[in-house]
């Protein structure tokens, strides 16, 4: 056996020798390689050279160094856990690791290969639960490299691009498709954002992942060197030795062979690894590829029949009508608004199909999620289906698989496969029998179906079918929950070492929305065939109802075919979002990924069917879920069987149905209560309050106490406890005007903070009213109740992902910025605003167009990880030095760690939303399924915290469905400072929950942007004020009673917190997670809300700051010329004097100009949020975010004279330059990075080259491109307008034409917009393209295309018959508008 597979052996045999050691976790072989030494320690990055002194030793040299410094983000390092690893610095996170991990332990029992000469048995487990994803994703690296394959080959099967309707890679490397093709079914992706650096220590490389979601530069010198790294700048480099300066895209890889010298670019790394073996030739003869068929044409049941079986699997009316059918008819899922405010399922009384039972997982933070939406080309549902062979043998064999363009699949097409030869398919029915009894007999089934897989595979079956198919059901013999059976099934195959050799097919009854088949999936389904689902599609179409609705044109006319078709679509298109709220790309990646946690089961059932998935609470046994599924199977046998579906209220509230926290009585009470400012009226609200059926996990605890009572007088006052209230992030477009400033007039009487949520502030809200007459003022006519001295600005103003409204005036006049990185209604996923609430004055808040809908992504784009929102951060005290900074996470397993980051990030507050938060629009599915509760987020995050140093740093706010002082009291003990209301705070100013905000139409005017409807609006500042006050005064009692004078007291005592004695329905729940102590914090919460805001510490800006020519130009308005040198540790440079420019004059008002130059290379965000009045020009180059939000100014980027690159060809500035901005102009000479002028607003720019997704998201301004750009140009474009110039006519096919029209440039005024730029580019930068362009003027303006969204085509500059009359005019308009 070679070398390096001896030392791989030797490794394995020895840890797996000292397994039971109580030090075996953090036993670790940094590497035992003669090609590779590695390293690395739990110490700070520039004390390592230090530390080990072969680095100080002139002597020492190698060819090769790969330095890899991470952020930790908690602060408990582990030596095992330490980078770089033996093969691999992997900056990124793997968001499929337990399906990766689950994956890689199936395929062991399949691994074989000469190089380990029989001995694979010795090399076993490959991976390990325990370690990093990172660690992990080395591990299999290793195998594979350790087995043959090169590094770079191993790469891209591990991390493959995407590569699907990919323009460019079809032209320069199609032999790729080929080899992705062939190794798809075999390796699912370890997927997430990730820059990876590897080395075998004879090559060394980089790649990127799929999504381009980290920064990865690279560039090389006349004397042979190349270098790769996150950041430019971090190296002192000559720059006149310096002969390419390039980045890494979305998929790509660049690698160097160490032994010849040769450096291998993307293109040709994959050409080389691609012509390995006849890819193309295997795939061609063994891959097959299901072909549709068509849906079925006619019901197969009648309709009892069919309501029968919909009653044994619980189908309630609500599944039917608001799910089923409205997607069968507008093939998409159905929105609804307010979020979910029921019990969840192992609380309600009623019973629920196990699905209920899982929330789904989303990335917050360390992982962005994708947009599913605008940047879908990433992402794709194919799957593979049949046997998957040994990996480390290549072999036509491996490939030999059926292909399926998704997971949904209809009867014909599972019949298809059924009789497919090769897959030998089996199906084995899923029921269990309970004549001799319930208890048992569920276990007793599932342990004969995994045997009955066991040996079905062990014949050759590639495909298992677990069916709940029955011609004649019996009622003794109910089917078991699909969900149970596919992860039985999934678990015992991965443990016996079979899993590799069969693909699971779920045909079940019990599958209704993408919810449920997301569950299937990540559970292990590859496919699933909803029969009944299916069938309700049938029927509902061949209803008279429907038939009459669509006769009349009520209704879109569909055929039976189509109504089934869109069923699916709209699954798919949900399906494709549940992934990409994980940030996850491929269906591959998802299949037993178990993304999900659990609430309610045990760890019987998690053990059996869900291993891996975290429950903390505990629940269910196997007899009482058994119990669970008879509730609904014996309602279809029972004689008095219902003529139609029971409406459980699951979704909208109704008497008798399913208890809603936010219900028309509560909402009644507390309408009298602050409206008549009754003390009497507010006792009966809170007594309705203690009388309520249990409802959240809360509700499951109770106060006791160590202490004897005390008068109230002696407790701390009302005035005082409300100054911790807040109120949620609802924006106004969501909300009308009068709602929003309601609230926030009556947040700052109390001296609590209202929040502006996303869409910006008018200005005329920043100042104090002086000229209110009997409650009314002239300066705000549209509201009532007002007094001298209110002020209506929001003391919380929100950033969030889609950046509408942020300019440098809006974040000065802030106490708080809040990054909202996840909505408790809807966490991973983006909003949306309908254009018919997209008013003129909201579009003008917005920087956009009136009633254009805008959508808001996932805050992926200046997010990618922790160290962006570190980056954010820094940017926003950068600007605002004086306000503190809040991050809002959604409540899920693991938010522990990320607060921690978040607290390292150097936030000053983190916000813990529940699930139960609201929401003006979100799809069903994601209301009710996604996100957890509070109350476990909290307790996570106050323990992780303490037990990492950190909780003195932060303030800890928690929001989702408050209703009295009680659950402020609870959240207090359990360590909470601060406490939101959202939905409450909305129904004390007049809401009625009609639950229609989705539509323009609320009948109070509190959620609609209509004149008439807003009139309408009840509400009163000083209803919330009573109402807050009535909470404070509640909690004034109860501390009284307590023994309590302040609430510092009791904040983080959870000691002061027992369970109720109270039994609930299903089962038991184990509270101890909720009421564990790691300690308290060193510092009272008073202090701890009381101190500074963090600081950036010593800053660029601060020294400009103190030039007194700078200032006297500032305070006067005069002009000033500074020159200095810039380094990439200088970060945000700019952002800081435009923040002092704005609070002075705000965003139009500056009359000086600060003329500054900077040398060298400048750090994140370079020019963020700068103001009018400032031109900064940049001789060097830049990273990540350069103009992010600017509003005004200009920004010049050039690289140094006499570089040994054409600057064209160079790419000179990051990602995401051009974010959000509102205005101003940006001249790049040289290439961006991928998403330049994302949600550009208003600024202009010319740039030399972009990467993929240019445009993306604008509303406004104006981008000309003088050279090649990526994919999915203009994606979500619906305002401004592009140039783009196309000498190889390449760009169509990058054009993402779902919004935008492509046309040459033929408006004269459109010409002479480009022209202008261009000779304002030249003039700034000196560039050489631009003014070849110029000089050959009509060669080259017929290569120009200019991309036009709606809103734009009549404008004078798209369209020559609205062209302004006279040329001077024209030329007079467009240089006034370019300011140039």
């Amino acid at each position: 056996m070679p070398k390096r597979q001896c030392r791989k052996r030797n490794r394995k045999l020895i840890e797996r020798a000292v397994a039971s050691e109580s030090w075996a976790s953090e036993l670790y072989f940094s590497s035992l390689s003669n090609q590779t030494i590695v390293y690395k320690g739990m110490l700070r990055s520039e004390v390592l050279g230090l530390f080990y002194t072969d680095l100080q030793n002139d002597l020492y040299k190698s060819a090769f160094a790969i330095y890899h410094r991470r952020f930790s983000t908690n602060t408990s390092p582990r030596w095992p856990l330490a980078q770089p690893m033996r093969f691999l610095g992997h900056n990124g996170e793997i968001n499929t690791i337990q399906g990766n991990l689950n994956w890689m332990t199936s395929r062991e029992a399949s691994l074989r290969s000469p190089v380990w000469h029989g001995r694979e048995n010795d090399i076993r487990p490959i991976s390990n639960p325990k370690a990093s994803d990172s660690s992990n994703l080395d591990s299999a690296a290793e195998l594979l490299i350790r087995s043959g394959r090169t590094p770079e080959e191993s790469l891209m099967i591990l991390v493959p691009e995407a590569y699907k309707n990919h323009p460019t890679l079809m032209i320069k490397y199609p032999e790729a498709v080929d080899f992705y093709d062939y190794y798809k079914g075999q390796m699912e992706p370890w997927d997430g954002p990730a820059l990876v650096l590897f080395s075998d220590g004879k090559t060394v490389g980089a790649c990127l992942d799929r999504n381009g979601l980290r920064p990865a530069r690279y560039w090389r010198t006349s004397d042979n060197v190349v270098y790769v790294a996150s950041e430019v700048g971090v190296l002192p480099m000559d720059e006149s030795k310096v002969t390419m300066k390039g980045r890494l895209g979305p998929g790509m890889m660049i690698s160097v062979d160490l032994e010849s010298g040769q450096v291998y670019e993307n293109t040709e790394v994959k050409k080389r690894v691609a012509s390995y073996n006849p890819y193309g030739k295997w795939v061609s003869e063994n891959l097959r590829t299901l072909k549709p068929s068509t849906f079925l044409s006619s019901a197969v049941m009648e309709t009892e029949e069919t309501l029968r079986r919909q009653q044994a699997f619980g189908y309630s009316s609500e599944d039917v009508q608001m799910v089923i059918e409205s997607m069968a008819a507008q093939g998409k899922e159905p929105t609804f608004c307010m979020g979910d405010d029921t019990p969840v399922a192992v609380l309600s009384q009623k019973p629920h199909m196990l699905y209920d039972y899982f929330k789904q997982r989303f990335a917050q933070v360390t992982n962005p999620a994708i947009d599913p939406l605008r940047e879908g080309l990433v992402m794709s549902l194919e799957v593979n289906i049949g046997k998957r062979g040994n990996i480390l043998e290549v072999g036509p064999q491996n490939v030999s698989q059926v292909v399926l363009s998704g997971p949904v699949l209809n009867e014909r097409e599972l019949e298809g496969l059924l009789s497919d030869p090769h897959l030998k398919s089996q199906v084995l029915p899923t029921f269990f029998d309970i004549h001799r009894g319930v208890d048992g007999s569920l276990k007793k089934a599932l342990l004969k179906l995994c045997e009955a897989a066991d040996e079905a595979v062990r014949n050759g079956s590639q495909v298992l079918v677990l069916s709940d198919r029955s011609d004649n059901p019996e009622p003794t013999r109910p089917a078991i929950p699909m969900l149970l059976a596919v992860g039985a099934v999934h678990q015992h195959l991965i443990e016996n070492g079979l899993r590799m050799s069969a693909s699971i097919i779920a045909d079940t009854a019990q599958c209704v929305s993408t919810h449920h088949f997301a569950c299937l999936i990540g559970y292990g389904a590859s496919a699933i065939c909803p029969h009944l689902a299916l069938e309700t599609c049938r029927q509902w179409r061949l209803s008279n109802k429907t038939v009459n609705m669509m006769r009349n044109g009520k209704m879109p006319t569909v055929t039976m075919e189509q109504a089934q078709k869109n069923y699916r679509k709209a699954v798919n298109t949900g399906l494709l979002k549940v992934l990409s709220k994980m940030g996850i790309s491929l269906f591959s990646s998802y299949c037993g990924a178990q993304i999900f946690e659990i609430y309610g089961l045990g760890k019987e059932v998690v053990d059996f069917s869900f291993r891996g998935s975290a429950s903390r609470i505990g629940g269910l046994t196997l007899d009482e879920l058994a119990r669970e599924t008879l509730t609904f199977w014996v309602r279809a046998f029972s004689e008095d069987t219902a003529k139609r579906l029971e409406n459980f209220g699951f979704i909208q509230f109704r008497p008798g149905g399913e208890y809603h926290g936010n219900n028309p009585e509560m909402s009644k009470l507390l309408h009298k209560a602050v409206r008549e400012k009754s003390e009497t009226a507010y006792a009966v609200y809170q007594q309705h309050l203690a009388n309520r059926p249990i409802t959240v996990f809360r509700d499951l605890l109770e106060f006791k106490s160590d202490r004897k009572p005390i008068p109230v007088g002696k407790v701390e006052p009302a005035s005082s406890i409300v100054e911790r209230f807040c109120t949620g992030g609802m924006s106004l477009g969501a909300i009308s005007r009068e709602t929003h400033e309601t609230i926030a007039i009556a947040m700052n009487r109390l001296g609590g903070k209202s929040n502006s949520g996303e869409g910006g502030e008018d200005p005329i809200r920043w100042k104090p009213l002086t000229d209110v007459v009997d409650g009314y003022s002239s300066t705000l006519p549209h509201l009532k109740g007002l007094r001298n001295g209110d002020t209506a600005t929001s003391a919380i103003k929100q950033v969030a992902s889609g950046r509408f409204g942020v300019t440098p005036t809006f974040l000065v006049n802030a106490d708080q910025l809040e990054i909202k990185v996840a909505q408790g209604a809807k966490p991973g996923e983006g909003g949306q605003l309908p254009g018919k609430k997209v008013s003129a004055y909201i579009a003008r808040l917005r920087n956009s167009k009136p009633g254009v809908p805008l959508i808001s992504p996932p805050p992926h784009h200046d997010i990618y990880s922790i160290e962006d929102l570190a980056q954010l951060i820094f940017d926003l005290h950068q600007v605002n030095p004086k306000a503190k900074v809040s991050v809002k996470l959604v409540s899920e397993v693991g938010i522990g760690t990320v607060a921690s980051g978040v607290a390292k990030a150097n936030a000053d507050i983190i916000q813990i939303s529940g699930y139960d938060g609201g929401t003006g629009a979100s799809p069903i599915s994601s209301i009710k399924h996604a996100g957890g509760p509070w109350e476990l987020g909290l307790a996570e995050t106050q323990q992780t915290l303490i037990g990492n140093g950190l909780r003195e740093r932060v303030i800890i706010r928690v929001d989702g469905g408050f209703k009295s002082g009680v659950d402020v009291l609870i959240a207090a003990a359990m360590g909470a400072d601060e406490y939101g209301f959202g939905t409450l705070a909305m129904i004390a100013t007049g809401c009625i929950m009609a639950r229609i905000c989705h539509t323009n139409n609320c009948p109070v005017g509190v959620a609609s942007q209509r004149e008439e409807l807003r009139a309408r609006f009840p509400g009163l500042p000083g209803d919330l004020v009573n109402f807050f006050l009535y909470i404070a005064e509640e909690v004034r009692g109860i501390l009284a009673q307590l023994g309590y004078e302040k609430l510092d007291d009791i904040i983080g005592r959870t000691d002061l917190l027992k369970p109720r004695d109270i039994s609930l329905v299903k089962t038991h729940l184990d509270l101890s997670y909720l009421l564990s102590s790691v300690g308290l914090p060193k510092r009272s919460s008073t202090s701890i809300r009381k101190q500074e805001v963090h600081s950036n510490g010593p800053v660029l800006d601060d020294t400009l700051l103190q030039d007194p020519e700078i200032m006297d130009a500032i305070e006067n308005e005069k002009t000033v010329h500074k020159t200095m040198s810039i380094y990439n540790v200088d970060r945000a440079v700019g952002g800081r004097i435009a923040g002092v420019i704005a609070k002075k004059y705000g965003d139009t008002g500056f009359a000086g100009q600060l003329n500054l130059t900077f040398n060298g290379s400048a750090g994140q965000s370079f020019a963020c949020f700068l103001s009018p009045g400032m031109n900064i020009r940049l001789v060097g180059e830049a990273n990540d975010y350069v103009g992010k939000g600017m509003a005004g100014g200009e920004v010049v980027i050039l690289p140094v004279e006499s570089t040994g690159f054409l600057p064209e060809d160079a790419t000179i500035v990051g990602n995401t330059c051009l974010y959000g901005a509102t205005g101003g102009l940006l001249f790049v000479r040289g290439k961006a990075g991928e998403r330049f002028a994302v949600r550009n607003s208003l600024a202009q720019a010319v740039v030399e080259g972009t990467g993929d997704h240019c445009c993306e998201y604008m509303t406004g301004g104006c981008v000309v491109v003088l050279g090649k750009v990526g994919r999915n140009v203009a994606a979500g474009m619906t305002g401004g307008l592009a140039y783009i110039l196309d000498e190889d006519n390449t760009l169509l096919p990058k054009v993402n034409k779902e919004i935008v029209k492509i046309q040459r440039v033929t408006s004269p005024v459109g010409q002479t917009q480009l022209k202008n730029l261009i000779q304002a580019h030249v003039e700034k930068t000196g560039s050489s393209k631009g003014a070849t362009i110029v000089e050959e003027w009509d060669k080259y303006l017929a290569m120009f295309w200019q991309l036009v969204p709606p809103s734009e085509e009549d404008t004078p500059e798209a369209n020559s018959d609205h062209q302004v009359k006279t040329t001077t005019g024209e030329e007079e308009q467009v240089s006034n508008t370019l300011a140039v």
